[in-house]
C-alpha cells in the first residue's frame, strides 16, 4: 500500500509522462517505465494504459488538470495493493490546443498566452491578480482598478470598475486579438461592429405590440465560470483559460462594496442585497474594454432559448446589452401574461434576472420604444428630445454657446455635434434642420 504522499507523487509522474508524447499504448507504456519503477511483472500499468486509451481515445492535451483528477481516482484502489514502486523520473507534458471553433489564435502555455499580450510571466501573474491582493490591500495603488458608484434617479446606484492603463491595454488585446473572432448569437446587437441601437429597433418598426425587459446587473451576472467556459470553447487550454478569465474578470473590495449606503426603498432591499453578493465574486467588471463582448457570449444561451420563444409565438426577438425586446402581431398581445412569464422562467434557468420594475408593454396607440428609437411607423427620435435639443442650439445661436451649457459640459461643441449625427441617422430632415442650426452658433 502506498501512502498519500507517494500516491500523489506517482500520479503527477505518471500523468505528465503520458501527456508528453504520442497517444498510443506503446508510447504511453515507453514514457511510464521511464519515470516510475513498476518492475517487469507489474501487470497494473498495462491495463492502466489501456484504460487510459479507453477513456481518452485522444490526447488531453487541453485539459491537464482533469486528466490528472480522473488518474488520482484510477491509481487509488492501485495503490490499495501494490506494494512495490518508486519514481525514478519525470517528463514535461506537451501543451495544446482544443478543437478550435472559431479562427482564434493558438496559444497553448502560459508562457505563449504571456508573449501573446507582450508581457513577462510576473506581469500576467500581477494583472491576472493570482495573490488576491485586488479584494484585499487597502492600498489603492496595488490594485489594478479604481471603483466609482454612479447614482441613478431611481433605484440602486451603477458601480464602474475602470482597469489602471496597463491592465485596460492589456484587456483591449485580448479583444481584439481573440474576442472579436467568436460571433455572438445573430439576435444580439449591442456591442459589435455594423450594430447600434439603429439596427437594433429596426427589427421592431410597425408593430402591433413591443415588450420589452432589463436584466438586472447584466454584467455583473456573468460569473467567472460563464467566461472561462467561453475560453475553452474557443479551444484554449485550462491553464490558458484561467489566466484569461482572470485578466477579464474582477472581485471588488470589501471597503469599496460598503460605500454604497444601505437603501432606504424597501423594494430595492433584494436588489442591493444581489448586488453585493455579485460584486463579492469573480465577474465581469463593468467597465472593462472586455465585458461587452465576453457578456454578449456569455447570452449566447439565453439569446437562442428567447429566439426559439419568439419564433414559436410568431414574433421578433432582439437584445441591446441588458435590453431585451419582443414585438409581434395581436396574437402576442393576447398571450402576453404567459408569454412574459415564460420569459423571466428562461431568463432566470440562464443564471440572469430581470428588473421587474423596468418590465414595459406598449400597443401601437401608444408610443413604442426601444432603446431609445420610436418605432410605431418608423425609426424617429422622441419629439420632447428634438425640441430640447432644438431649444439648446437657439440658445447658443442666440445667446452664446457659454450661456446654452447650462449642463456645465466641458466639450459643448462635441457634445452638439454627436447628438446632432444621432438624428441624422435615426431622422435625416430633422438632423439636417439641427444641422444648419448649429452652423449658425459663433464658437
Amino acid at each position: 500500500m502506498w501512502d498519500s504522499e507517494l500516491r500523489e507523487e506517482v500520479r503527477r509522474a505518471l500523468g505528465d509522462a503520458f501527456l508528453a508524447g504520442d497517444w498510443t499504448g506503446e508510447g504511453l507504456t515507453r514514457r511510464a517505465r521511464s519515470v516510475v519503477s513498476v518492475g517487469v511483472r507489474a501487470a497494473w500499468l498495462p491495463r492502466l494504459v489501456q484504460r487510459t486509451l479507453e477513456v481518452y481515445p485522444e490526447r488531453p492535451a487541453d485539459r491537464p488538470r482533469e486528466f490528472h483528477a480522473w488518474l488520482a481516482y484510477e491509481i487509488w484502489p492501485i495503490s490499495q495493493r501494490v506494494r512495490r514502486v518508486a519514481v525514478i523520473g519525470r517528463l514535461i507534458p506537451i501543451a495544446d490546443m482544443g478543437p478550435m471553433r472559431w479562427p482564434v489564435p493558438r496559444i497553448a502555455t502560459t508562457a505563449d498566452l504571456a508573449a501573446f499580450l507582450s508581457l513577462t510571466l510576473g506581469e500576467l501573474a500581477w494583472l491576472g491578480d493570482l495573490r488576491g491582493l485586488e479584494r484585499t490591500v487597502p492600498d489603492e495603488r496595488l490594485r489594478n482598478y479604481r471603483y466609482r458608484w454612479i447614482p441613478r434617479d431611481r433605484g440602486v446606484p451603477r458601480l464602474l470598475e475602470c482597469p489602471k492603463p496597463l491592465l485596460k491595454e492589456t484587456q483591449r488585446q485580448v479583444l481584439r486579438g481573440i474576442l472579436e473572432l467568436i460571433p455572438p448569437h445573430p439576435d444580439a446587437q449591442g456591442f459589435r461592429r455594423g450594430h447600434s441601437p439603429l439596427t437594433n429597433a429596426r427589427r421592431h418598426i410597425a408593430q402591433e405590440v413591443v415588450i420589452g425587459f432589463d436584466v438586472e446587473d447584466f454584467f455583473a451576472s456573468v460569473a467567472a465560470s460563464r467566461v472561462y467556459g467561453t475560453f475553452r470553447s474557443a479551444g484554449y487550454p485550462e491553464g490558458v483559460a484561467h489566466h484569461l478569465t482572470a485578466l477579464c474578470t474582477n472581485i471588488v473590495p470589501l471597503r469599496e462594496r460598503t460605500r454604497l449606503e444601505p437603501t432606504a426603498s424597501a423594494r430595492d432591499v433584494g436588489r442591493q442585497h444581489r448586488l453585493h453578493r455579485r460584486l463579492a465574486a469573480p465577474h465581469l467588471p463593468q467597465g472593462s474594454p472586455t465585458s461587452p463582448a465576453l457578456a454578449n457570449l456569455a447570452a449566447f444561451g439565453l439569446d437562442r432559448r428567447l429566439s426559439a420563444l419568439a419564433a414559436a409565438s410568431g414574433a421578433s426577438y432582439s437584445r441591446y446589452a441588458d435590453d431585451l425586446t419582443f414585438s409581434g402581431s395581436k396574437r402576442l398581445l393576447a398571450s402576453a401574461k404567459p408569454f412574459r412569464a415564460l420569459v423571466a422562467e428562461i431568463v432566470e434557468d440562464e443564471g440572469f434576472r430581470l428588473n421587474r420594475r423596468k418590465s414595459r408593454l406598449t400597443t401601437r396607440a401608444g408610443r413604442q420604444a426601444v432603446t431609445g428609437i420610436v418605432v410605431n411607423e418608423h425609426p424617429n427620435l422622441g419629439r420632447r428630445e428634438y425640441d430640447a435639443l432644438r431649444a439648446t442650439l437657439h440658445d447658443a445661436a442666440l445667446r452664446g454657446h457659454a450661456h446654452a451649457n447650462r449642463a456645465g459640459l466641458p466639450d459643448l461643441r462635441s457634445h452638439l455635434l454627436g447628438r446632432i449625427g444621432w438624428f441624422e441617422q435615426i431622422n435625416p430632415a430633422r438632423g439636417a434642420k439641427l444641422r444648419r442650426m448649429f452652423a449658425a452658433i459663433e464658437w
